[in-house]
């Protein structure tokens, strides 16, 4: 049988690496990509510098990981560079280097040391590519910029990547003035606290090695979103599913939390600090790890909506590496997709947290004081189980504020049901504030 006849049809360089500038990334995930080939590298110590210096800003990013040969490093250029991946590699694609670069830059230059004592310097430079048309990467001519590049190095192993010609960062504008010194200032800003969240695990030290990642001179605080160290927290037993995907299983884990309300915080600047960048309303719900590394956060995923009865519940998801296809996780590793066989698994673990949720923030709301003090009424033990399946219920079929307004009515109709339940039942003339 003769085989069908072919034809090799290269992709054109200037088109295809402009058109992968629009990949998805925002500043603060590109750089978050560099952090994550720095972890890949067993790095202990990661170093960025985002630098306002008119048209030649720059950013830097080095780390003291086991860094690369001259192959090696020609290979990191590569567009689908191939390379295995282990199990809890932050890498997937081969694409983050040059894709979150290019997102930001149009040249990227990267220095490396691996086992010999030689740097080696190379570039992928845009307008060298848009000029011929061609893959090509360089071997720059020696500057300022990198005899600053390899005193970051230091005499060890590492990598130092260097993002100049900012010309997304700018967004078409001069790069000159207050407003682009503005800018850098913020961008610092937002990379810092993305950072301090995607990371807070390997900054914690929870992950071995501990690693320390360094903004602009300053050391980052890791942001965890489940305040575990506020005595008041309440962490529900770990959940655990069993997926298969082809021939692979994997495990998804599920940890459960309910954040204290306002006034069961240890101190008001705590908590405003964990209302987090987005504050406390868009940071309830999931928060989904891959290998560790934060992938997507902040809602439901579509399991249910944003509510602020609800602002306190976190809960924390994680999966292995082995499961990257059920999850369907993008090129910039900041959208995930939950499987539709383990949605109907969360289904019921995600309720019971909501549920605490809600109580917690309705027993804060009722605790506030008023002209004239409700009575408080001791639930049953099975008033208080009946109360909770209620609210349960209520959530599942999405009934919670006609559920909601029984409970409103209830003391007023049937004060000893309302006091078994354990519903604040108002004194005489007084007001029950207990599903306000």
């Amino acid at each position: 049988m003769r085989e069908p006849r072919h034809t090799t049809i290269t992709p054109s360089a200037a088109r295809l690496t402009e058109s992968l500038r629009d990949i998805g990334y925002d500043f603060p995930s590109a750089v978050a990509d560099l952090v994550d080939n720095s972890v890949t590298a067993g790095a202990t110590r990661i170093e960025i510098v985002i630098e306002y210096a008119g048209a030649d800003s720059l950013i830097m990013i080095a780390d003291d990981g086991c860094g690369m040969t001259a192959n090696g490093v020609n290979e990191a250029l590569r567009f689908g560079s191939w390379r295995p991946y282990g199990a809890g590699d932050l890498g997937r694609y081969g694409l983050g280097l040059k894709t979150a670069s290019l997102s930001q830059a149009r040249s990227l230059t990267v220095l490396s040391r691996g086992g010999l004592r030689r740097v080696t310097t190379r570039q992928l430079s845009l307008d060298t590519i848009l000029e011929f048309d061609e893959w090509l990467v360089i071997e720059p001519v020696p500057s300022a910029v990198y005899d600053r590049a390899k005193e970051m190095l230091g005499q060890g192993t590492g990598t130092v990547v260097i993002w100049e010609k900012l010309d997304r960062v700018f967004q078409e504008q001069k790069p000159e003035g207050g407003w682009a010194r503005r800018r850098i200032e913020k961008l610092a800003e937002r990379a810092s606290e993305h950072l301090a969240l995607v990371f807070h695990r390997f900054l914690e030290g929870e992950v071995v090695p501990k690693v320390e990642i360094i903004v602009n001179g300053e050391k980052l605080r890791p942001w965890n979103p489940f305040a575990e160290s506020e005595p008041a927290t309440k962490r529900l037993p770990r959940q655990r599913f069993e997926l298969t995907v082809g021939d692979k299983t994997g495990t998804v884990t599920l940890d459960r939390y309910v954040l204290p309300p306002k006034n069961a915080f240890s101190c008001q600047s705590e908590f405003e600090r964990m209302s987090g960048p987005r504050k406390w309303n868009r940071q309830q719900g999931l928060y989904i790890y891959r290998a560790d590394r934060l992938v997507q956060w902040g809602g439901w995923a579509g399991l249910r909506g944003i509510d602020e009865h609800l602002k306190l519940a976190r809960v924390a998801m994680d999966f292995s590496t082995d499961l990257d296809a059920a999850f369907n996780i993008n090129v910039a590793k900041m959208r995930v997709a939950i499987p539709t066989q383990l949605r109907q698994m969360l289904e019921r673990p995600i309720h019971e947290v909501c549920l605490r949720a809600d109580d917690a923030y309705r027993r804060a709301a009722g605790s506030r004081t008023t002209d004239k003090a409700p009575v408080k009424s001791p639930a049953t033990a099975d008033g208080g189980v009946t109360l909770l399946a209620l609210r349960a219920a209520a959530m599942a079929v999405g009934e919670s504020e006609a559920l909601r307004r029984i409970l409103g009515e209830l003391p007023k109709l049937s004060p000893d049901i309302a006091s078994a339940l354990g519903l604040q039942v108002p004194a005489p003339g007084g007001v029950d504030e207990s599903v306000a």
